[in-house]
This record gives structure tokens, sequence and C-alpha cells, in this order.
């Protein structure tokens, strides 16, 4: 797996890229909820206008720090830095706060329906897996 240099295999930084590209899109849709238009709000069905409304401002914050830390985290992991495996925490810990309120006090789940479940399972496998990703990176020394 490693050639005992401290230097990642190529898969390292395959995964890496692709972590940072995932939560930059995470990122973008943050940006495209928190910056929507009076124009495109009033656009968008009822349902969907009651529930960003009901929304609470810790929930929308729990959103932002699980984007954030997590691009933060993909580009400590490029930059090859332990600390990536914590901030990856903080943005697990983000996802967890959001998708519980989605998927458990919200009507998010009669809003976007059965499909709504899937992108909140594959975003917490992610955040559980860029977090020992991290962790495999520290213990075989590909992150100081």
């Amino acid at each position: 797996m490693t050639n005992g240099s401290g230097k990642p295999p190529t898969w390292f930084w395959v995964v890496s890229v692709l972590a940072l590209i995932w939560n930059l899109m995470g990122v973008g849709a943050y940006l495209s909820q928190a910056y929507t238009s009076d124009d495109v709000f009033a656009q968008m069905e009822q349902a969907m206008q009651d529930l960003i409304n009901a929304t609470p401002g810790w929930v929308t914050a729990a959103f932002a720090i699980a984007v954030w830390g997590g691009a933060l985290g993909c580009i400590l992991l490029l930059m090859r830095k332990k600390l990536s495996q914590m901030v990856l925490i903080i943005s697990l810990a983000g996802i967890v706060v959001q998708m519980f309120y989605n998927v458990f006090i919200s009507n998010a789940m009669d809003v976007y329906g059965p499909g709504g479940a899937i992108m909140p399972i594959m975003t917490l496998g992610i955040g559980i897996a860029l977090v020992f990703f991290a962790k495999k990176g520290i213990a075989a020394g590909w992150l100081k």
C-alpha cells in the first residue's frame, strides 16, 4: 500500500479530489438555499415554501457546518494535514444534526417523497467514510 516514504498512493489523491468535488457541490447547494431569490421562492410549491420557512436557524447552521467543514476537511486532506480528521468529524456532526432534523423532526420526507431518504443516507455514509479515510491516512503516515 505504501512505499515507506510516507507518500500517499495515487488512489489517495483521487479519493481526496472526488471528496472535495462532492463537498463543493454541497457548498453550492447551501449557497443556493441561502440566497434563493424571492422570485424563485415564489415559484416553489407551497409545501416546499412551508418546509423552508419552518426550518430553524440551528438546522441551517448545521448545514453550513456540514458543507463548509467537509470542503475544508478535504482541502486539508489534499494538503496532507492530520487536522483534516478533526474537521471532517465536525462536518459529520453537522450532517448528523441536519439529517436527524430532516428525517425525524420535519416533514421533509413527505415533501420530497420516498426518494427523499436517498440523499441523507448517502451524505451520512460519505461523511463517515471520509472520517475513516483521514484516520487511515494518519495511520499510514500520509497525513502529518
